[in-house]
């Protein structure tokens, strides 16, 4: 494995896990206030310090590589590698003081004479639950809890979608996007549905837990560290078009055997 390739890897999982544990100052209590973005979507202290960190890292390691982040954009690189980060993936379960809520850092890179990119390394770190997942490309997925060793993380082995559990981060979302019969057809196909959501549901697939996954809007810093991770873990990560694409909009994860009969579902 190539060793640019590899040092990102293992910075990717230093910095998820030391971004994530700084969100842990202001979990949980009342010293921050809200804000709520163009979108209604919120934000605190909490994100900004921990992207800001995200970025400190990154910058100081690999000065000449582009960022993009939730909350502060894009900042331009010259080399081919591109960080992608979400600070705070499920912004609303932390401010409710749920722990189902993570820091996700992505790594991708231009594919030579491309304008095309792929997606090669994923971390994400639960910091409410001392729990996470990092893959990259050919080397599996690795599931860590506290200080255990990371152990392989594969997706579940049910090949039924009558028997699937299925989960997303918001129905109100596919009302929204004028899916909401798109959500109908799958919840009546699979045996039933939660609302594990935003990357918690993702690490929950990955694991073996639950065995789709699926979002009707969400952005490249949501879906850009988990598609190394699903893949890895023996998974399928695609839009609702059936591409393996991360700057859809949308996506749909599951263990793989019955993927298509979900696109099915959502093309209908």
């Amino acid at each position: 494995m190539p060793r640019e390739q590899t040092e990102r890897y293992e910075l990717a999982q230093r910095i998820a896990k030391s971004a994530g544990k700084m969100t842990l100052n202001w979990f949980q209590t009342d010293r921050f206030e809200v804000e709520k973005k163009s979108d209604r979507s919120p934000l605190t202290v909490a994100d900004r310090e921990s992207e800001t960190h995200l970025r400190e890292q990154i910058a100081q390691h690999f000065p000449n590589d582009t960022i993009v982040g939730e909350e502060f954009g894009v900042t331009a690189g010259s080399s081919d590698w591109r960080w992608i980060l979400d600070p705070i993936d499920g912004t609303k379960s932390f401010i409710s003081g749920v722990p189902l809520y993570g820091t996700m850092v992505a790594v991708d890179r231009k594919v030579a004479d491309s304008d095309q990119r792929e997606c090669l390394i994923g971390s994400v770190y639960i910091p409410g639950l001392d729990e996470g997942l990092h893959a990259m490309k050919g080397q599996g997925a690795w599931h860590f809890r506290g200080d255990a060793a990371p152990v392989r993380a594969s997706v579940s082995k049910n090949t039924s979608i009558s028997d699937a559990v299925l989960a997303t981060s918001q129905v109100e979302t596919f009302d929204r996007m004028g899916l909401s019969e798109t959500w109908d057809r799958l919840a009546n196909e699979v045996y039933f549905c939660r609302t594990w959501g935003d990357v918690y549901g993702y690490l929950l697939l990955a694991t073996g837990r639950i065995d789709v996954m699926v979002d009707a809007e969400l952005n490249i810093w949501d879906a850009a560290a988990v598609m190394p991770i699903v893949e890895e873990a023996g998974g399928t990560f695609t839009d609702f078009h059936g591409d393996a694409k991360i700057d859809t909009g949308n996506a749909i994860a599951s263990n793989g055997p019955f993927h298509d009969r979900l696109l099915e579902l959502v093309k209908k």
